[in-house]
């Protein structure tokens, strides 16, 4: 049977191509038994869907290609998602932090949503069948799908298949063979959006302990390569929270992380006031002195372990080279990266069919023409906060739309 559009993925970039696709005959193939299940395991099951920011603030939060996506999100935008869901009876939750959230707090409602909606407009979906592979019949000009059952064919095709983050949802690469099959370039896929693991971490006991807008400094063979801001948290295992997992996407095996755990600029700024705090402060014992920085008491504790200073040491007892391993560890602690957390618990991916190849104007490949891209599949990756999933959707739907015109 012949399609106008078949579409590979049932995740929200699937689901919303299809479901914006107008007078098409469209069929959806899914490799699970169910949609959509990276989908319902988003934001811990209650589906950070979107964010309630202004479209500009959208551009800075995807790493280098960022900018690339401005005609998707501008196309279809957030407050077009949030109207979408409203006029299909699903209200939405906007939390202070702009993260946007179905007000039940479920994401299986997004995703009834965006397959009853497949329904309504007639998209067959096939679940249960892995798109094998693809290619194009020059004579008959279609597009020919093999999966592990049939073989389909359509006059276009969207990939729509995901990365390799969460392998157990079916996010396997599945999409970058594909992709290649057609002549596409695949950057390497890496983890993004993942905790960190450094060497000799001594921090176990802390777990769950946060700081707010600290400042992290990225080294790389001795030279400064970056700086970020955000919040940080200590795990059991590793070093987490935003300003870790947003920015995983800079990190590599060996690159030092500098952590500012203190309110000053940098370590130079932090070290005249804490030099002269403790010569005004001889008789006080350090450990006092130290809740001035208003820092939890473990991790003061934690420090004062780590530098060697005992809690009945004076400010005058002080010695010199205790003083500059505080003044190191409280701003310009540094962490040597053992690895980053892996597929399984990285939340998107890094990497993917090469953004170069893509006309981002229209979703459609520059290497065959009414060959689309849509979601994680492409190489491009946002921050927490609802940021992946609204490009998904934007995406998916600027795919459609550029069908739509054909």
């Amino acid at each position: 049977m012949k399609y106008d559009v078949v579409i590979i993925g049932a995740g929200p970039a699937g689901l919303f191509s299809a479901l914006s696709l107008n007078n098409k005959k469209v069929l959806l193939i899914e490799k699970n038994k169910n949609p959509g299940k990276k989908l319902l395991i988003s934001g811990a099951g209650q589906c950070n869907y979107t964010n309630n920011s202004s479209i500009e603030v959208f551009l800075r939060m995807y790493g280098e290609n960022g900018r690339l996506l401005k005609t998707a999100l501008y196309n279809f935008n957030n407050k077009e998602l949030i109207s979408f869901f409203k006029e299909k009876g699903l209200e939405s939750l906007i939390r202070e932090d702009g993260k946007v959230f179905p007000i039940t707090l479920n994401s299986s409602d997004i995703l009834n949503v965006l397959v009853k909606s497949c329904r309504e407009k007639g998209v067959e979906i096939i679940y249960d069948e892995a798109a094998e592979k693809a290619s194009y019949d020059d004579i008959k000009n279609l597009f020919l799908i093999k999966t592990v059952k049939s073989t389909y064919t359509g006059i276009n095709l969207i990939i729509a298949a995901g990365g390799i983050s969460y392998p157990n949802t079916g996010s396997t690469g599945d999409g970058y063979k594909l992709a290649e099959s057609f002549g596409h370039t695949i950057v390497k896929p890496r983890e993004a959006l993942t905790p960190v693991y450094v060497e000799d971490y001594n921090f176990k006991d802390l777990s769950g302990i946060s700081f707010e807008n600290i400042n992290v400094s990225l080294w790389r063979n001795n030279k400064k390569i970056n700086e970020f801001t955000g919040d940080f948290l200590f795990t059991h295992v590793n070093i987490s929270g935003p300003v870790i997992l947003n920015n995983s996407r800079y990190f590599e095996k060996g690159d030092i992380l500098k952590i500012n755990f203190t309110a000053y600029k940098n370590s130079e700024e932090f070290k005249r006031y804490f030099d002269d705090l403790i010569i005004r402060s001889g008789k006080l014992n350090v450990k006092s002195i130290l809740k001035e920085l208003m820092l939890p008491k473990r991790f003061i504790e934690k420090i004062m372990e780590l530098s060697q200073v005992k809690e009945e040491t004076t400010c005058s007892q002080l010695e010199k080279n205790k003083r500059k391993k505080l003044i190191e560890l409280l701003s310009s602690f540094p962490f040597r990266i053992e690895r980053l957390g892996g597929f399984n618990i990285a939340m998107v991916t890094r990497g993917g069919v090469s953004a170069n190849e893509v006309n981002f104007k229209t979703m459609e490949s520059k290497i065959k023409s009414r060959l689309y891209f849509a979601g994680e599949v492409i190489d491009y990756d946002g921050d927490t906060g609802g940021f992946n999933i609204q490009a998904a959707f934007s995406t998916g739907k600027l795919a459609a739309d550029s069908i739509n015109k054909l």
